[in-house]
């Protein structure tokens, strides 16, 4: 099935409360494949498993599960599906003021009210984060409504608080505010999600854009701080990531599965986005896991 748009998703809070707080099992949440996008901050937190995701221009691989922080009606896509195996996933959203707008101003929340600005270029952190927080995030799903606000309040105090973290988007991405830009931009990331696989001319997205190829290439550019090739090869390398880490392939079958049809040029791209070979990558990778 193709989705050439991106879904506004509407987010309804809990009965009793302010903020959605959701667990599913394995592959449950299988809408959040789609590309979507919605006013309420995001935080996700999956456990264990490895998969692919798209947030914003960025496309990235995550292995032994994942926490994000998605920051307000930034597009995103791809967290879990029936390939990631993972245990379970959490997903909390809230609304920039569903505490009042009065409490954000409060010194105690500068902290969290900076975490949350930052959270509009998307925001993963990292392993020792991720471990720390685990208790909490499982004690959130099972609280009173009370218990939960308060759980919440701390594991985004304790977010706010570490330096292990990455932006995902550092380099700008400028879809937040335009609807216009996200539907117009969404049709190519969407495409090339579908198509990543074959060859993709510049010709094509231009026309999926109504757009000449010039103009496409300036706009495409403006809106992702990326060049399409640029774009369309870190899709196809993160394929690739995921490929070398899961499946017993030989790397020449990796390359071609990933959408490259030269060799060389893959290994020269997979140097250039990872700093090592993709047999570096899977040999690291495997001693990890051993």
């Amino acid at each position: 099935m193709k989705h050439y748009s991106p879904v506004l998703e509407s987010v309804r809070p809990d009965v009793g409360s302010s903020f959605t707080c959701l667990k599913y099992s394995r592959n449950e949440n299988i809408k959040s494949n789609f590309w979507h996008y919605h006013p309420e901050i995001e935080l996700i937190y999956v456990h264990k498993g490895s998969g692919k995701r798209q947030i914003g221009s960025n496309i990235s691989y995550f292995t032994d599960g994942d926490l994000i922080l998605i920051g307000s009606d930034l597009p995103h896509c791809g967290m879990t599906n029936e390939n990631t195996k993972n245990e379970y996933e959490v997903v909390v959203q809230f609304s920039r003021d569903f505490l009042g707008s009065q409490l954000w101003k409060a010194p105690e929340m500068m902290r969290i009210s900076a975490l949350v600005e930052k959270a509009k270029s998307g925001i993963v952190f990292g392993d020792a984060v991720k471990k720390t927080l685990k208790t909490k995030i499982d004690a959130l799903t099972e609280a009173s409504s009370l218990g939960k606000l308060m759980i919440l309040v701390e594991i985004l105090d304790q977010l706010s608080q570490t330096q292990d973290y990455k932006i995902l988007n550092a380099s700008k991405y400028y879809l937040q505010t335009q609807k216009e830009d996200n539907d117009r931009i969404s049709v190519i990331f969407n495409y090339v999600k579908d198509h990543f696989k074959e060859q993709i001319t510049l010709e094509t997205v231009a026309e999926l854009s109504n757009m000449t190829v010039p103009s496409f290439c300036r706009y495409f550019k403006k809106i992702t701080n990326k060049t399409f090739t640029q774009f369309v090869n870190e899709y196809r390398i993160t394929h690739s990531l995921k490929l070398l880490a899961e499946q017993p392939m030989s790397i020449t079958e990796v390359c071609f599965d990933s959408g490259f049809n030269n060799f060389s040029y893959f290994n020269k791209t997979f140097k250039e986005h990872t700093k090592k070979s993709p047999s570096q990558y899977r040999k690291e990778f495997s001693h990890i896991l051993a």
